[in-house]
């Protein structure tokens, strides 16, 4: 596996990847069950400056063409911002090999490094995969929109949650790599 940021050219690789997702999966991602969401939601996904909008993605190494394994985001209006809209989304074909929990760590420790305060996420109530995952880093429920919940996830201490972790096994060399001399 491969983790690094998110360019425009990766649009073949994010686009193949949402096709990829189940509608199940799409719908609990996206709000939709459409076979692709439209392109200016693509191009903002694509759309990382490292400033507003932080984008990691991970990359299956063992497949030859190197698939989008899955991507997250913090993106905030304006750099002064300390709060960011997070979101994370996992090809089905690599749900529950940690790696939304490895990009998330990275997400993070680049959004610590960004002045970011705190991620906001948008999750509907049905997905208690989401839920869960939000809540174990520390995220707490601040409000309800009929069937979407919204959730605070303070960057400090979710990162505090997740050096602790031992699934996978990559979490800690990803504190590694960011916590080292070159970090």
């Amino acid at each position: 596996m491969c983790i690094r940021t998110v360019t425009p050219g990766d649009e073949g690789r994010l686009r193949a990847g949402i096709a990829a997702m189940s509608p199940r999966s799409r719908y609990l991602r996206f709000f939709s069950g459409g076979a692709s969401p439209p392109d200016w939601v693509i191009e903002r996904l694509l759309d990382a400056d490292g400033v507003l909008h932080l984008a990691w993605g991970a990359l299956d190494l063992t497949d030859p063409a190197q698939p989008a394994m899955g991507v997250v985001h913090a993106m905030r209006p304006d750099a002064g911002d300390a709060v960011a809209e997070f979101s994370v989304g996992v090809v089905d074909a690599y749900h529950g090999l940690g790696v939304g929990r490895l990009l998330t760590a990275t997400l993070l420790i680049d959004a610590a490094a960004g002045r970011m305060e705190a991620l906001r996420a948008h999750v509907l109530s049905e997905n208690d995969a989401a839920r869960s995952f939000i809540k174990r880093l520390g995220g707490v429920h601040v409000g309800q929109d009929g069937p979407q919940a919204e959730y605070r996830l303070e960057v400090a201490p979710a990162l505090d949650r997740l050096r602790e972790e031992r699934h996978p096994p990559g979490v800690s060399d990803i504190f590694a790599h960011f916590d080292g001399p070159a970090g």
